[in-house]
């Protein structure tokens, strides 16, 4: 069993930078890939980023350039580093595990999210 916790959000203003984290507790974590996706208020739930078991890297386009996903496998921990920060940025944040799973996939496990808040 996979647990996830996400931490580093907050209120930021426009053009900052935050960096989220996503803990994993559980077995294998190196053969799980990891995404980050993100639901601002009255949208749907989007894919972020993701980055694979195997250390492949996936962004969508409209975020390519300013966020970045990596991971410690010795820190059981995926992280999501934010750059630029706009207003439309603004949504919770969660991050999603499966095992030997495609970037663009279907997740298994779920944290609970963490805010992110972009003041113009």
């Amino acid at each position: 069993q996979v647990q996830l916790v996400e931490s580093g959000g907050g209120l930021v203003q426009a053009g900052d930078s935050v960096r989220l984290s996503c803990a994993f507790s559980g077995r294998a974590f190196n053969r799980y890939t990891m995404g980050w996706f993100r639901q601002a208020p009255g949208k749907e739930r989007e894919f972020v980023a993701a980055i694979s078991w195997t250390d492949t890297i996936d962004y969508i386009d409209s975020l390519k350039g300013r966020f970045t996903i990596n991971r410690e496998n010795t820190k059981n921990t995926v992280y999501l580093q934010m750059n630029t920060l706009k207003p439309e940025d603004t949504a919770v944040y969660t991050c999603a595990a499966r095992y030997k799973g495609s970037n663009r996939g279907s997740y298994d496990y779920w944290g609970q999210g963490t805010q992110v808040t972009v003041s113009s």
